[in-house]
């Protein structure tokens, strides 16, 4: 297909069709969707609005082909749909991201959601949360946004993702999210609110957790997702044992503590939590049957 004339108009169809069969070429399993994502995205349409115009003969300028193609051909290059939009979707939010922070994944929707269920059950009138490597700001941002009565800490350090963090916060966080600089196994949490030691309800964490000679095969996250928030050591643990400790000192007596990880490590994962005097551990399956989550309370 042509699309580098500026002056002749296509067909919306023929442009969709073309976008579909490059990224499916290129081994991006859901082509329809990411070629109607990027085509909307330069034609300011939902993908919705994008239905209604492929039954009306609906053309599109040269000028917007080509630029419809410029970004097809990035993603067909698996740059991450996110980056590319300047946006990631998490539950009701629209997170900003881009180079230099993790994008958040559907998997750990269900994360955010357990620990926003485990908040909202409390009877106190403004319970605790906080989110350890906060990235995006994804979890807390939803725990924040979806229990406002709550009170929700995140930590990042990571100095090419916290302009993201920050813009998130700034855009969607209300007078109940907190937002620290600083290593989540640092002082910087407590220095700032001392207040939360021993006084944190939920703890809730995606961290880091892959082995660093485990190279993941998806190019997206290979070439794409910053190293800091994917590897976590000889055995991928190292910073779940750091959360371990963290948790305890933040935690209050009861206090719940929820992380996200490898299929196969919920079992090492217990261990390492019994193994630090956490009680009640659990591993849970996401929504593909896989183990991804476990949990535990502080005694």
């Amino acid at each position: 297909m042509n699309t580098s004339s500026h002056s002749d108009d296509i067909a919306l169809a023929d442009l969709r069709q073309w976008a579909m069969e490059v990224l499916s070429a290129a081994g991006i399993l859901e082509a329809d969707v990411d070629a109607e994502l990027l085509i909307g995205h330069v034609l300011n349409l939902s993908r919705g609005e994008l239905a209604s115009k492929l039954v009306t003969g609906f053309t599109v300028s040269g000028e917007s082909a080509l630029a419809i193609r410029q970004l097809v051909e990035r993603r067909a290059g698996r740059e991450p749909l996110q980056h590319i939009l300047g946006v990631a979707w998490f539950r009701s939010l629209t997170l900003q991201v881009g180079p230099g922070v993790f994008v958040p994944r559907p998997e750990t929707e269900q994360l955010a959601g357990m620990a926003i269920d485990a908040l909202r059950s409390l009877a106190e009138p403004s319970p605790i949360g906080v989110d350890l490597g906060t990235g995006s700001g994804a979890i807390a941002l939803a725990m924040a946004t979806e229990v406002p009565h709550a009170s929700i800490y995140a930590v990042e350090k990571s100095p090419e993702a916290l302009p993201w963090t920050s813009k998130n916060f700034s855009a969607l966080g209300g007078s109940n999210a907190h937002l620290v600089p600083g290593d989540l196994a640092g002082n910087e949490l407590l220095a700032m609110f001392p207040h939360l030691e021993g006084s944190v309800a939920v703890i809730a964490s995606n961290p880091p957790y892959i082995p660093v000679d485990a190279i993941p095969r998806d190019p997206e996250v290979q070439l794409f997702d910053p190293a800091l928030a994917l590897y976590g050591g000889q055995d991928g643990l190292d910073v779940v044992r750091q959360v371990s400790q963290v948790a305890l000192v933040l935690g209050r007596p009861g206090a719940s503590l929820m992380l996200e990880h490898g299929e196969l490590q919920g079992a090492d994962i217990r261990e390492i939590l019994s193994a630090d005097g956490w009680r009640a551990t659990a591993t849970h399956r996401d929504l593909t049957g896989r183990d991804r989550y476990t949990t535990a309370t502080r005694p």
